[in-house]
């Protein structure tokens, strides 16, 4: 499938609103054994690109700290980054990682992975990108697999005093399958954290003995203004000191489920963003978010992955599919 390009971009977003997202890149290379067919199809991936390409896609100039090769998974790569307008840090000398999606006959995924995560010799560009950044977001392998987990942490943390920082643990116990040290990973950007989403999926498998509600409690607690939880077809929750919102999930004819979530993230943060609430400066307001705003964040995110799930691959909507963030004129004027 051609690489959908950033379409229409909307007016409402400052144009000095700047995302660093990092973490890796890789080809999905997906096989149906549903559809009939034998071949396989390729797509650019990665939890942490298909946030940045969904970011620039809804309006946000942004930038990807990441990994990929000069190979032909790696043009690949490029060419999608290039014709979403997402500029590119690239470092690291390993070829380009892969992930074989299996979808089942609901179009759920099951991931193989071949990977390395690794930014050496982009770490003065990535850190300038990060600290000038209004936004920085983290997630998935690049916060586990070493040696460029460690390095992620120091980007985050050296972005902290200039940006607001989001997290996705996008958990992949093949990868990091020790549940206890994945735990305490998580925890750790979860509490350098402003933003953070995961999926039931994520918490039910990194605290078995809790309830997701319990565990979100507990995150909220750590220090972020707000957790979001994805649940697939049960819809999204998010958890603020606002309260909480409980959504169930837009009515779509689901053709694959591969990136909803980072559509979601994506949506979530360019929400935001139009809210105002992003950036350092701008922390505070971010943990008074009022209850209607972050409905109408929710709904927002919401949508996004409705749409993501209603195409195949790892598509996320544009700004031209979402429209601007709507929420009460009362509470714009508030």
């Amino acid at each position: 499938m051609p690489s959908q390009g950033p379409g229409p971009q909307p007016e409402l977003v400052d144009d000095t609103a700047l995302v660093t997202v990092i973490g890796e890149s890789l080809v999905d290379i997906i096989s149906d054994p549903h559809n009939g067919k034998s071949a396989t199809e390729k797509h650019p991936g990665g939890s942490p690109l298909n946030v940045a390409v969904g970011c620039a896609r809804l309006g946000l100039r942004t930038k990807l700290v990441t990994h990929f090769a000069k190979d032909l998974h790696g043009q690949l790569i490029a060419e999608h980054l290039d014709s979403n307008g997402v500029e590119t840090i690239v470092g690291g000398l390993q070829p380009t990682s892969t992930a074989l999606a299996t979808l089942d006959d609901t179009g759920a995924a099951q991931y193989t992975f071949d990977i390395s995560w690794d930014i050496n010799g982009a770490s003065i560009p990535a850190l300038a990108a990060a600290e000038s950044s209004l936004h920085v977001h983290a997630g998935s392998i690049a916060t586990v697999l070493p040696p460029g987990s460690k390095s992620v942490m120091g980007l985050i943390e050296g972005a902290r005093q200039h940006a607001t920082i989001s997290f996705d643990p996008n958990c992949r116990p093949g990868i990091s399958p020790d549940r206890d040290t994945a735990r305490e990973q998580a925890e750790d950007f979860v509490s350098a954290s402003d933003i953070v989403k995961a999926s039931d999926e994520d918490l039910s498998w990194l605290y078995p003995d809790k309830t997701v509600e319990e565990t979100m409690e507990a995150w909220l607690a750590l220090g972020p203004a707000l957790v979001a939880l994805t649940r697939g077809a049960e819809g999204p929750v998010i958890l603020s000191r606002a309260g909480k919102v409980d959504l169930p999930a837009e009515t779509v004819t689901v053709t694959d489920t591969v990136g909803a979530g980072d559509s979601f993230m994506a949506a979530l943060i360019a929400g935001l963003a139009q809210l105002d609430v992003l950036g350092a400066a701008a922390r505070e307001r971010l943990h008074a978010i009022t209850h209607e705003q972050l409905d109408a964040v929710a709904r927002y995110a919401n949508k996004a992955a409705a749409l993501t799930c209603s195409r195949p691959g790892a598509n996320p909507p544009g700004f031209a599919d979402l429209g601007p963030l709507t929420i009460p004129s009362s509470v714009l004027e508030g």
